[in-house]
């Protein structure tokens, strides 16, 4: 099998493993860019793995204009930058003694041991400068054509290694796997039996690994089955999502295309989700605000005026899932008028008559009024 595609016969990719193959090395384009490629799915990081050592990555940097920079040397890692393209090359490895994410490993130059120790099957394909295919494992071309998620080697020894790779499990085949074949059982068995595990991970890695998953375009059956396997509880206590699939279902219907996965990590409820996912500040105050106007009884425009058009939208999807409650798509329309409305008067125009709390009451009744008229209320009407 071979893939032809611009970003590799790009200049740049071809020099730097020209760079490697001819001081008699093996290099490979290696994992994502790979699987992608084939899924025909847009391809951004190029890595590389070869059987150099990163010391000696670095010695042949400058013969083909390349910076080096010791990004990762411990591991094997080294990043080459030239005109803007940046490459990770990292060395083949194989592990001696792994704890959790910690690993003693030894460099290797052999493909296979480097195969044996990556994640999924699927991740385990490598790309020639000629462009065609290396399987060493001789299983993932053929999971990736069924689109078939899958442990390289024994699933529980690949979750040990790194407890991360559970909630990988679920990301990856919420976005690579067929929809109509379920998850790998023995993925799925080995992610029950070894949940506990999750609690030994930083919550900026579980925030980082959830973003992506919940930004699939449909991760409700995921999310399902690690509520069933015990990994949703681990992640965000209390978190239920059995209101997810009917608000991916709206969003097909009124929002295709923007999966928004701060709202979808609205409707799963739970415990303290900002804290468990290590949240941004902008990120924990949006979360609020859904949160606070779910129940509010804001209709569709004065919540498009108080919290603006996305927000707008996102709430009355969410009451809709929540509270399964019919509809209008018309609402979508009124959000977008409301958050276009101004307010045609402002505190100085009453400070004539008012002033302290007194003012900002009047202000307050005046709003009221207005948004009660639908907006139609003028500059003089208020100021009568």
């Amino acid at each position: 099998m071979k893939i032809t595609a611009d970003w590799l016969e790009d200049e740049t990719t071809q020099a730097v493993l020209r760079l490697l193959n001819e001081a008699g090395h093996q290099a490979y384009l290696v994992g994502g860019c790979v699987r992608n490629a084939l899924l025909g799915a847009p391809v951004s990081d190029l890595d590389i793995a070869t059987d150099a050592h990163p010391e000696r990555v670095i010695e042949l940097a400058p013969q083909g204009g390349f910076k080096a920079v010791p990004t990762g040397i411990d591991h094997g890692t080294v990043t080459l930058v030239r005109e803007g393209a940046v490459f990770e090359i990292t060395t083949f490895r194989r592990d001696i003694e792994t704890f959790g994410r910690h690993a003693t490993v030894a460099f290797s130059d052999d493909i296979l041991d480097d195969a044996q120790r990556r994640d999924f099957t699927m991740n385990a394909l490598y790309l020639a400068a000629s462009g065609a295919v290396l399987d060493p494992i001789g299983e993932g071309l053929e999971d990736l054509a069924r689109r078939h998620v899958r442990f390289v080697g024994d699933a529980e020894d690949r979750i040990r290694e790194d407890y991360l790779r559970i909630l990988r499990f679920f990301r990856f085949t919420a976005w690579y796997g067929a929809p109509d074949d379920g998850f790998d059982p023995d993925g799925l068995a080995a992610s029950a039996a070894n949940c506990a595990g999750i609690g030994s991970l930083s919550k900026e890695r579980i925030g980082h690994e959830m973003r992506k998953l919940l930004a699939a375009p449909d991760p409700s059956r995921a999310l399902a089955s690690m509520a069933q396997t015990g990994v949703l509880a681990q992640v965000i206590a209390g978190a239920d999502p059995k209101h997810l699939g009917p608000l991916v279902h709206l969003e097909e219907l009124h929002a295709p295309g923007q999966a928004d996965w701060l709202m979808r990590l609205a409707v799963l409820g739970g415990e303290a989700p900002d804290d468990a996912l290590r949240l941004s500040r902008n990120e924990t105050r949006r979360l609020a605000r859904l949160r606070d106007h779910l129940g509010s009884g804001e209709g569709a425009a004065e919540l498009g005026y108080r919290i603006g058009a996305e927000d707008a939208r996102a709430v009355l999807l969410l009451r809709a899932a929540l509270f399964e409650a019919h509809f209008d798509p018309v609402s979508l329309q009124n959000a977008d008028f409301g958050a276009a409305a101004k307010l045609p008067i402002r505190a100085a125009d009453l400070a004539d008559r008012f002033s302290g709390p007194a003012l900002g009451a009047a202000l307050r009744d005046r709003e009221a009024r207005w948004i009660a008229s639908g907006f139609t209320l003028s500059r003089a009407d208020l100021l009568a």
